[in-house]
């Protein structure tokens, strides 16, 4: 399990960032930090605007008002250099089942503008740290779920991002699928020291592997902390449970093929 951190050095800089469509505010004034090398997590139940800040972060979504920065840059003014320096493995699919692994990886090697001496290495590295050199050669549509979500966050990390964010990455997945995809990113944070930003519905996730959490809802953020600093705030047998349920009045509510994957991250999509 991941100790907790101060934030000493930060790499992720929020000052009251605002998201409004029409009279309805997505995302309400929210400020946070994180620090170089932390898995940060946010959590929240759908429709409370993890996936609206995170777009937003990754310049994806302009701001209604407020400010941040990624890795020093402006996400309004400098969008390009922010975009260089981070990876987005979104909610809904983006590998192609079409291609193979390696194909994949090759096109978003030209996306991030990797030169191409430096490509093969890149996506062979990418290929091990994720644990699919063996299947590289294998269209992507016979891939399992885990296999799948591997293969995008191989596509975020290739170029070495000072920040990769998750937007749900182990959604739709199984408890073997989805251990092995912590493992695989936890592996990646060791050896890179990348910073980790991710939305999840799994509390279990959240309390295993983020150094620390924020508790969102409504678009608001009402808690920020270790999750042993939010537990025991609550009481000494709480859990993380325990802390949403009580900001919020109810609990949380939270594996397949690369076709059940699809279906299951459109639906969340459509209707989170």
């Amino acid at each position: 399990m991941l100790k907790s951190m101060s934030v000493p050095d930060s790499v992720i800089r929020v000052d009251q960032l605002t998201k409004q469509f029409g009279h309805f505010k997505a995302v309400d004034e929210v400020s946070l930090v994180v620090g170089r090398g932390e898995v940060f997590g946010l959590i929240g139940p759908n429709g409370a605007g993890k996936s609206t800040l995170i777009k937003m972060l990754t310049t994806l979504l302009s701001p209604t008002s407020g400010s941040a920065s990624i890795a020093g840059y402006d996400i309004q003014s400098q969008p390009r250099d922010v975009r260089s320096h981070i990876g987005y493995v979104p909610q809904l699919l983006s590998a192609d089942g079409t291609l193979t692994g390696y194909e994949n990886l090759l096109l978003s090697a030209r996306l991030y503008g990797i030169p191409w001496r430096e490509r093969g290495h890149k996506i062979r590295e990418a290929l091990a740290l994720m644990g699919l050199t063996s299947v590289s050669d294998s269209l992507v549509q016979r891939y399992s779920g885990g296999m799948v979500r591997r293969l995008e966050i191989a596509q975020g990390v290739m170029h070495r991002p000072a920040v990769l964010f998750l937007d749900e990455p182990t959604v739709g997945l199984d408890p073997t699928a989805r251990r092995m995809v912590w493992d695989h990113i936890e592996d990646l944070r060791k050896s890179t020291g990348t910073t980790m930003f991710m939305t999840t519905h799994y509390m279990e996730e959240a309390e295993e592997f983020c150094n620390r959490v924020a508790l969102i809802h409504e678009g608001q953020i009402h808690q920020i902390g270790t999750p042993e600093e939010l537990k025991k705030a609550l009481g000494p047998d709480a859990t993380l449970d325990d802390v949403f349920a009580t900001l919020t009045g109810g609990p949380m509510e939270s594996g397949g093929n690369y076709g059940d994957v699809r279906r299951t991250r459109r639906g969340i999509q459509e209707h989170g």
